[in-house]
Formats: C-alpha cells, structure tokens, sequence
C-alpha cells in the first residue's frame, strides 16, 4: 500500500466524485479509478458504492476514511517537524555545565532559548567540570558546554562568556564574617574546601596559584565533586571555600560571600565540536552572538 494511493482514496472520499477528486489531485480520471481499484483489491473489502449518479462509501469505507484522516495528518506533522528540525528551529538541545554556571549562565541561556527558539527543548546536565564536558562533547553526548578553559581535546572550540572574580565563601559567625573584602595572605591559616584533585578543575587551579602568588599553599582539608557541595560544608563550618562570583546569584543560607582583592579570575566559556552540523547548534550560536554573550573570538586547542 502505498502513501499517494491513501492520499487518492481520501480525496474521492472527501468529493464523492470522482472527477471532482482528479481536479484536485492534478490527475486524469481513469488512472485514479485504476488505483481505487487496486487498493479495494489489496484490501479485499470494497470502500466505494458507485452509481452512475454517486459515490457513497461503504461502511469499511468510512471506517477506513477515519483512520486514513489521521494517518495523513500525522504523516504531514511528521514532514513539518522534520522540516523544523532541519532548519534549527525545534529539537533538544543538551547543555552541560560547570557547578557554578548553573547559577548564572543556565538562567540567561534558557531565557534567550525559550524567547528566540520556543520549539527547542534544553535537556541540562549541571556539575560537569571541563574533563567531562569535553568528553561528553567529543562522545557527541552533549551539544555544548559551558566550561572553564582551556579545551585541549581536538576538534572542541571555544568561545569566552565572562571573566569572574572568585570569592571567598565563608560560614556565619567566621572571623571574616564582616569584612567587606578580603586579601589571599589573609587566608594562609584556613582550611580550604576545594574539589577533588582527580577532576583537574580550572577553579582549583587558580585558587591554588592566587595562595602561591601569596606566599603560601593552602591547606585541602576537604575534597568535593560538586559546588553545591563545597557550599554545604562551609555553612557546616568545615572551611571556606574560593569560589566564582557567579554562587552569590544563589545565596546559600548559613554562608557569606566576599570578595577577594587580589585573586586570579576565571574565563568561562561555551564550547563545541568543530565540525558539529546540527541545525540547532549554528542556531544557538547565532542567537549568542546576536546578544552578545560572547566576550572573545573562537578559540581552539589548549589555547586560553
């Protein structure tokens, strides 16, 4: 059975004429009463009874005009939605993020997606640090990422969205408590609550080389996987935590945030496969750019 002898059957069944139904199928009479035919003939049922002044349907016929509507229907969503996916406009889009790009990042972009892509759905997964993400990319498991750089995976390119200072995060009742901004050397007796050395985090990176730059390491008391969690044991009172400005869009109660004079900043970034096709992603990307979300040319490999 094939889609145009369906398309034939309902137009005949819609004009219960059959001239009337070549008109609009664009087609001579004779071909269209053939297929008729043949499709009542692979059916075994007749769908049509003909008089040489009507045609009425069969009540197979107006059993099988009710499921064939609904065939078509979805047949002609089905090319419209593929249509929309090919041009960028409807799909999922996956996104995955740092910790703390949830807090800031994660609300701008979906605001500009649900206004200028209303048919895209963001399918987020949070706390991936930039190991991961690239990863993830490079498995073609997420679409982009927002990340700290460098990349060093081939084939992933980036683009910088902002420079954040880091903050100092500190529990209440701290000694720090009600200073308005804090120095590193400041710090060189604290425990420190960073993430896990085997995640090779950028933070990390930075925080260590802001307390060298200091004159001292700091003291790892305790090891993380994920902001949300470094965030908890300081309002436990286990340490402090140096963290990017972008938490303070999410106050955690039991927690102070204050900002550190002479730390290093952090580059966040929006990072992709090179050679990625899809649609939706150029889509995206066009968007950015349009509302300046990024603040630096592309950038590949392990350059900063």
């Amino acid at each position: 059975m094939e889609l145009r002898h369906l398309r034939y059957f309902a137009a005949v069944a819609d004009t219960r004429h059959f001239g009337r139904a070549a008109q609009r199928l664009h087609m001579a009479q004779p071909p269209l009463s053939q297929a008729i035919r043949r499709l009542e003939t692979e059916l075994g049922v007749e769908l049509f009874t003909r008089t040489t002044r009507q045609v009425t349907l069969t009540g197979a016929g107006e059993v099988f005009h009710a499921d064939v509507r609904r065939i078509l229907t979805a047949v002609t969503e089905a090319a419209a939605r593929a249509g929309r996916f090919a041009s960028g406009v409807e799909g999922v889009l996956r996104v995955g993020l740092t910790g703390s790009a949830s807090y800031r990042q994660l609300p701008a972009l979906a605001r500009l997606v649900k206004r200028d892509m209303p048919g895209v759905t963001l399918e987020v997964h949070t706390e991936m640090l930039t190991p991961a993400q690239e990863t993830a990319l490079a498995d073609r498991r997420l679409d982009i990422g927002v990340l700290r750089p460098p990349t060093r995976r081939e084939g992933i390119v980036h683009r910088a969205v902002a420079d954040e200072a880091l903050v100092l995060a500190v529990p209440e009742g701290h000694w720090l408590g009600d200073a308005d901004a804090v120095r590193v050397e400041q710090l060189r007796h604290e425990d420190f609550i960073m993430y896990a050395a085997g995640l090779n985090s950028v933070v990390n990176d930075t925080v260590v080389r802001s307390c060298l730059a200091a004159g001292f390491s700091p003291h790892r008391a305790h090891e993380v996987t994920e902001t949300s969690a470094a965030l908890a044991l300081v309002a436990a009172g286990l340490g402090v935590a140096v963290l990017p400005d972008s938490i303070r869009s999410a106050p955690r109660e039991g927690v102070l945030c204050k900002h550190i004079e002479d730390a290093l900043p952090v580059r966040l970034a929006m990072a992709w496969r090179d050679d990625d096709p899809s649609p939706l992603l150029r889509n995206l990307l066009h968007i950015l750019e349009k509302n300046n979300m990024f603040i630096a040319p592309e950038i590949s490999g392990e350059t900063v």
